[in-house]
This record gives C-alpha cells, structure tokens and sequence, in this order.
C-alpha cells in the first residue's frame, strides 16, 4: 500500500500528493500528518514549524496547506492524527540540499493532540519528554579536535570549554534571563547549566568546539524544555516562545 492510497483509505486528501505532507478529512473533521522518526521522540513529533515555509528552492507550497491544517485543530476542533514515516536522505546531494523521502511507513493512525512552542507545532499523546538533558541523545561518540573520542555531554562538561562560554555570556540563562545569584544569593553564585546548541546529525567526525558559538549558559528549567522535543528546540524558539506568553499576559 501506498501513502496516498493509505490516506484515501482513510477519507482523507490534499491539494497535492507531491508536496503535501498534511491531510484532511473534512467530512470527519480531522487532519492526517506524518510523523518523521527523525523529528519524533518518544510519542511527540514535530509536524510543522515556520522554518519550514522556505526550502532550498524559495516557498514550500505545502506550508500554507498545512498551517491551514494545524489552524483547523487549534481553532475549529478538528481532530489530529498521526501515522509513523521512516526518513531518507536519498535524495539530498552531498551538501545535503533536496527533498525528503520516505523510506517506509506504518499505515495507523493515532489520536494526538497540538502543542505550540513558539513557531513549531508538535503532535503529543500530552505528554511531552521527560528526559533530563544529562539522558538525551546519547550514547553517540565524537571526536573533539581529532584527538580524542568524547560523547556530546563531555563537551556540555568540559571545564575548558564552559569557561570560556560563560566567560563570554555570563551565568544569567540567555533564555529566560534567570540569574541564580541574584535569586538565590552567595550559594547560586557561578552556578548555571551549559547547553550545546549544534545538533548531533551536523556533528562530523572531527569536530572542533567552539566554546562561543556552540554553547549557551541556559538554567536547568530552560535546559530541560529544550530538550522536550526531537529535534531540540533551538535556543531563540524557546525564548520568543517566553517572549509571547509574557506579552498575552500583560495584554
């Protein structure tokens, strides 16, 4: 079976089967993404983000498609299903430019529902990861430098590289600006987490780490809702997501 013929056994359809990857049933009231492995973890996958809306070409014609879609959930009540999509590169060039392709899927649906972290949206089963970020992503092993084999939390601990990132930021958390100093008193002086901000799939084989554009001193709190999500939340997502909820509050 299909893709196509999976979702029209299912009631549902698209504007066009090349570049949808969002899908409706309108009689029904629900709408059908694929859940990437590669963006999902545990049973939270990201389906649609505002970085998406531009691809190696220009616009993706899909987006506008598939806001639509996610607006029907959050707004109209429509309901949200996901089925499991096993992700390829074969189509991308060494640099790493093309389209995606799928290298299998399950043909089930399973009931999710919508959660909005600044521009991305992600399918749940509302409970999103409970993974600390000392536990995400491991045990992958890089080579830092090229002189030794180290795992990606050695570069979060190394005492050298966390010098010279807090050095260069300070210990207030870039996300939410909390200073643990200034809350706590003497016992939070120079205490703050350092988070490693290049995801591991552009991670080479000899990596060399640089301290200020690699790494970010977040709080643990910050730290461990980044790390909710596959892939990670980048540091800038989770601060205007901060910034929007503290603006409809005052509003």
């Amino acid at each position: 079976m299909s893709r196509k013929q999976f979702i029209e056994s299912q009631g549902a359809t698209c504007r066009n089967w090349t570049w949808s990857w969002s899908f409706i049933n309108e009689d029904k009231k629900f709408v059908i993404f694929g859940a990437w492995d590669r963006n999902t973890e545990g049973s939270t996958t990201l389906i649609l983000s505002d970085e998406w809306q531009i691809g190696e070409k220009g616009k993706r014609p899909g987006y506008e498609q598939s806001r639509e879609h996610v607006r029907l959930v959050e707004e109209e009540g429509y309901a949200l299903m996901t089925f499991p999509m096993k992700y390829s590169d074969a189509h991308k060039d060494e640099d790493g430019i093309g389209p995606a392709k799928i290298d299998g899927f399950e043909p089930v649906l399973t009931k999710r529902v919508i959660k909005r972290v600044g521009g991305n949206w992600y399918a749940s089963d509302d409970r999103m990861s409970d993974l600390l970020p000392e536990e995400v992503d491991g045990p992958e092993q890089f080579t830092e430098g090229a002189l030794k084999t180290v795992t990606v939390n050695t570069y979060e601990r190394n005492p050298d590289a966390r010098a010279k990132c807090i050095k260069h930021y300070g210990y207030v958390c870039v996300v939410c600006d909390f200073d643990f100093a200034a809350v706590y008193g003497p016992i939070g002086e120079k205490y703050i987490h350092v988070h490693h901000v290049v995801p591991l799939a552009e991670i080479g084989k000899e990596y060399v780490l640089n301290p200020i554009e690699h790494l970010r001193p977040v709080c643990p709190n910050c730290h461990a809702m980044i790390h909710r999500t596959r892939p990670a939340m980048k540091v800038e997502q989770l601060r205007k997501h901060l910034e929007e909820r503290r603006d409809r509050t005052v509003a």
